[in-house]
């Protein structure tokens, strides 16, 4: 459905699969009944070794779209269609907040606001 479970702000220079690898254990500590995470070919390294180590949960990493091929990557859309709504919130269309504190809270925001109007 697109909910978000667990947000977390970090600064720009650490990289997404680094960071990836806290969202994922965020995430699995407030609902262990997480039994897969999904990813896209740069989450292969770092993040697929990290998160191996969770019992009982597993990566499903998408392969690459070849050139000349257009496929639909499984799960994808729902990732990026999340992120678009969060880009209507007037607060994230730019880099406002001071604090990864007052920045989390305005992603929770955004989507409470957003998340009844698309049930």
């Amino acid at each position: 459905m697109g909910n978000i479970l667990t947000v977390i702000v970090h600064a720009a220079n650490i990289h997404d699969t680094v960071s990836g690898v806290g969202v994922a254990k965020a995430a699995h500590g407030k609902y262990p009944s997480i039994q897969g995470f999904c990813g896209d070919m740069g989450y292969k390294g770092t993040f697929v070794t990290e998160i191996s180590k969770i019992p009982g949960v597993h990566v499903d990493i998408s392969e690459k779209i070849k050139p000349h091929a257009w496929e639909k990557l499984r799960w994808r859309w729902v990732v990026e269609r999340t992120l678009g709504w969060l880009n209507h919130s007037r607060r994230l269309s730019k880099d406002y907040e001071i604090t990864t504190d007052s920045a989390i809270a305005m992603v929770i925001i955004s989507h409470c606001h957003t998340l009844p109007k698309r049930l």
